[in-house]
Protein backbone atom coordinates (compact mmCIF):
# COMPACT_ATOMS: atom_id res chain seq x y z
CA UNK A 1 0.00 0.00 0.00
CA UNK A 2 1.45 3.26 -0.76
CA UNK A 3 1.74 6.32 1.90
CA UNK A 4 -1.53 8.32 0.04
CA UNK A 5 -3.74 5.58 1.26
CA UNK A 6 -2.31 5.21 3.97
CA UNK A 7 -3.19 8.38 4.78
CA UNK A 8 -6.32 8.68 3.07
CA UNK A 9 -7.41 5.88 5.87
CA UNK A 10 -6.12 8.19 7.96
CA UNK A 11 -8.23 11.29 7.33
CA UNK A 12 -11.33 8.96 7.10
CA UNK A 13 -10.95 7.60 10.71
CA UNK A 14 -10.29 10.97 11.97
CA UNK A 15 -13.67 12.39 10.15
CA UNK A 16 -14.97 9.38 11.99
CA UNK A 17 -13.62 10.71 15.36
CA UNK A 18 -11.09 7.69 15.79
CA UNK A 19 -8.06 8.34 17.93
CA UNK A 20 -4.50 7.94 16.31
CA UNK A 21 -3.45 5.32 18.45
CA UNK A 22 -6.76 2.86 17.29
CA UNK A 23 -5.85 4.06 13.86
CA UNK A 24 -2.43 2.92 14.51
CA UNK A 25 -3.15 -0.13 15.78
CA UNK A 26 -5.53 -1.52 12.63
CA UNK A 27 -3.05 -0.04 10.18
CA UNK A 28 -0.60 -2.06 12.08
CA UNK A 29 -2.93 -5.63 12.25
CA UNK A 30 -3.79 -5.19 8.70
CA UNK A 31 -0.52 -4.20 7.15
CA UNK A 32 2.53 -5.80 9.85
CA UNK A 33 6.10 -4.47 8.90
CA UNK A 34 4.53 -2.19 6.47
CA UNK A 35 2.14 -0.30 8.44
CA UNK A 36 3.63 3.41 9.13
CA UNK A 37 5.10 4.74 12.62
CA UNK A 38 2.71 5.58 15.18
CA UNK A 39 4.97 9.15 14.91
CA UNK A 40 3.44 8.94 11.12
CA UNK A 41 -0.27 8.09 12.07
CA UNK A 42 -0.31 10.78 14.66
CA UNK A 43 1.35 13.63 12.61
CA UNK A 44 -1.22 13.29 9.74
CA UNK A 45 -4.08 12.57 12.26
CA UNK A 46 -3.25 16.10 13.70
CA UNK A 47 -3.51 17.39 10.13
CA UNK A 48 -6.62 16.00 9.34
CA UNK A 49 -8.04 17.13 12.41
CA UNK A 50 -6.73 20.70 11.80
CA UNK A 51 -8.79 21.06 8.54
CA UNK A 52 -6.14 19.76 5.82
CA UNK A 53 -7.61 18.26 2.60
CA UNK A 54 -4.41 16.92 0.70
CA UNK A 55 -3.55 13.32 1.43
CA UNK A 56 0.01 14.15 -0.94
CA UNK A 57 3.42 15.11 0.94
CA UNK A 58 4.06 18.89 0.99
CA UNK A 59 6.58 20.49 -1.55
CA UNK A 60 10.74 20.33 -0.60
CA UNK A 61 12.51 23.04 -1.20
CA UNK A 62 15.66 22.73 -2.15
CA UNK A 63 17.80 20.41 -5.15
CA UNK A 64 15.73 17.59 -6.74
CA UNK A 65 16.78 14.20 -5.14
CA UNK A 66 17.59 12.87 -9.27
CA UNK A 67 19.30 15.10 -11.76
CA UNK A 68 19.95 12.37 -14.49
CA UNK A 69 18.35 13.72 -17.72
CA UNK A 70 19.03 12.64 -20.89
CA UNK A 71 20.65 15.91 -21.17
CA UNK A 72 23.39 15.80 -18.15
CA UNK A 73 24.17 12.03 -19.17
CA UNK A 74 25.38 13.67 -22.21
CA UNK A 75 26.98 16.24 -20.80
CA UNK A 76 28.87 13.70 -19.01
CA UNK A 77 29.78 11.48 -22.14
CA UNK A 78 31.30 15.05 -23.79
CA UNK A 79 33.74 15.72 -20.77
CA UNK A 80 34.56 11.92 -20.63
CA UNK A 81 35.28 11.71 -24.50
CA UNK A 82 37.04 15.12 -24.62
CA UNK A 83 39.43 13.88 -21.89
CA UNK A 84 39.48 10.52 -21.07
CA UNK A 85 41.69 11.65 -18.14
CA UNK A 86 39.53 13.51 -16.40
CA UNK A 87 39.04 13.19 -12.66
CA UNK A 88 35.59 13.56 -10.65
CA UNK A 89 36.46 17.06 -9.85
CA UNK A 90 36.98 17.60 -13.04
CA UNK A 91 33.60 16.86 -14.47
CA UNK A 92 31.78 18.45 -11.46
CA UNK A 93 33.75 22.02 -12.42
CA UNK A 94 32.48 21.00 -15.75
CA UNK A 95 28.90 20.15 -15.37
CA UNK A 96 28.17 21.38 -11.81
CA UNK A 97 26.65 17.89 -10.91
CA UNK A 98 27.32 16.80 -7.70
CA UNK A 99 29.63 13.62 -7.12
CA UNK A 100 27.08 11.00 -6.77
CA UNK A 101 25.15 11.85 -9.70
CA UNK A 102 28.18 11.72 -11.84
CA UNK A 103 29.33 8.60 -10.70
CA UNK A 104 25.72 7.15 -11.27
CA UNK A 105 26.34 8.55 -14.85
CA UNK A 106 29.38 6.90 -15.41
CA UNK A 107 29.32 3.97 -13.37
CA UNK A 108 25.27 2.84 -14.02
CA UNK A 109 24.48 4.71 -17.55
CA UNK A 110 27.74 4.75 -19.47
CA UNK A 111 28.83 1.54 -18.19
CA UNK A 112 32.44 3.17 -17.87
CA UNK A 113 35.34 2.67 -14.85
CA UNK A 114 38.59 4.20 -14.42
CA UNK A 115 41.75 2.24 -15.53
CA UNK A 116 45.20 3.60 -15.57
CA UNK A 117 43.46 6.94 -14.97
CA UNK A 118 41.38 6.74 -18.16
CA UNK A 119 37.64 6.21 -18.22
CA UNK A 120 36.78 2.99 -20.14
CA UNK A 121 34.13 0.97 -21.19
CA UNK A 122 32.93 -2.09 -19.04
CA UNK A 123 32.86 -4.59 -21.30
CA UNK A 124 36.27 -5.07 -23.27
CA UNK A 125 37.19 -8.15 -24.67
CA UNK A 126 40.44 -9.93 -24.02
CA UNK A 127 42.43 -8.56 -27.20
CA UNK A 128 41.04 -4.73 -26.42
CA UNK A 129 42.34 -5.38 -22.43
CA UNK A 130 45.29 -6.32 -23.71
CA UNK A 131 45.81 -3.18 -25.78
CA UNK A 132 45.03 -1.12 -22.93
CA UNK A 133 47.08 -3.02 -20.56
CA UNK A 134 49.95 -3.23 -22.85
CA UNK A 135 49.99 0.51 -24.14
CA UNK A 136 50.13 1.48 -20.09
CA UNK A 137 53.18 -0.57 -19.22
CA UNK A 138 56.35 1.26 -18.85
Amino acid sequence: MTDEFNRYYIKIRVILGINPKTIFDELTEALGPDAPSYSMVKNWAKRFHEGREDVSDDPRSGRPISVLTVENIECVRQVIEDDPHSTYEDIIVKTDLSRGTIERVIHDHLKMRKVVSRWVAHQLTDEQWSLVVHFHQP
